[in-house]
């Protein structure tokens, strides 16, 4: 991770000895000698130039926000199509892999937020987030179908729900590092849902291939949100293929499926780990059936 990274070793050194909890600006890694990681310079073109293992061609216009996911977990639900098909709108088809639907839970700490052309603003740029999924498609195209999206930030789930009409949340949200566990703790500001765990990678890194769960459930190019006259609204990103890791998790307590209606069984069917995603996010759009 490193090799990625711009560090403050001195300023990381004092805390070192004291592991912080994330509130809503700041994750200290204790996993590299103590070095404080921080967002570096991105190169963008680079992103932008990687696009052979898109499933359709990168949009033409210019992407207007960047974020980078870091130190995510894929926790994913087995579940019969009937179980989601009345909790996702009509004008969106509910994707199967092996004769199931799936239900994914990613928290995650989103770090470098910034729109195009300015720098991450400090306080706005960099906070826990998590969401609850499943795996849709609109004509040609697959994508994302958020049930809820949890964030430590005020500003940015205002922002979110008002651009994109996504249903976020303000929670109150911590994360940090316990060896080579990493403990996450969310509880929505509003309602009854609840999250408390730990998780770690395992095993050796992989780029998932085509036509394999993994890939089913990661490479995805679009979010939809439904609006109230039926409209389908797509929001597109673009980012380099998955880097993934097997993972483990031990989950405490977990109310945030039960929240948004839906019920799982005792534990995730597949878990993943990805350490990092820096990811193009270009401005939603009426959809069309393409």
């Amino acid at each position: 991770m490193l090799d990625a990274l711009s560090t403050t070793c001195a300023r990381s050194t004092r805390r070192a000895s004291s592991p912080k909890f994330v509130g809503r600006a700041r994750w200290w890694s204790l996993r590299h000698g103590g070095c404080v990681p921080r967002t570096p310079m991105i190169d963008t073109a680079t992103i932008e130039g990687q696009t052979a293992h898109r499933p359709w061609p990168k949009p033409g216009g210019p992407w207007i926000m960047f974020q980078s996911w870091r130190s995510l977990l894929f926790a994913h639900w087995a579940l019969p199509a009937a179980a989601l098909r009345s909790h996702v709108p009509s004008p969106l088809v509910l994707e199967e892999f092996d004769g199931s639907a799936w239900l994914g839970l990613t928290p995650f700490l989103l770090t470098g937020l910034h729109a195009r052309g300015l720098p991450p603003l400090p306080g706005l740029s960099e906070f826990p987030e998590m969401n609850l999924r499943t795996y849709v498609r609109y004509g040609s195209r697959p994508g994302i179908f958020f049930f809820a999206l949890d964030a430590a930030n005020a500003a940015a789930v205002a922002a979110a729900k008002l651009v994109y009409r996504l249903p976020y949340r303000r929670a109150e949200m911590s994360m940090k590092l316990d060896g080579e566990w990493i403990r996450y703790r969310s509880r929505r500001a509003d309602e009854d849902a609840e999250f408390a765990g730990r998780y770690r990678p395992v095993g050796d890194m992989f780029e998932p291939s085509p036509g394999t769960l993994e890939h089913f459930l990661t490479e995805r190019y679009a979010l939809y949100t439904v609006l109230r006259s039926g409209r389908v609204l797509r929001g597109q990103i673009h980012h380099a293929p998955w880097r993934l890791r097997d993972a483990e998790v031990e989950i405490e307590t977990n109310s945030v499926p039960a929240a948004s209606g839906l019920l799982v069984g005792n534990g995730p069917v597949t878990l993943h780990y990805a350490e990092r995603q820096d990811t193009l996010i270009w401005p939603p759009e009426l959809a069309d059936r393409r």
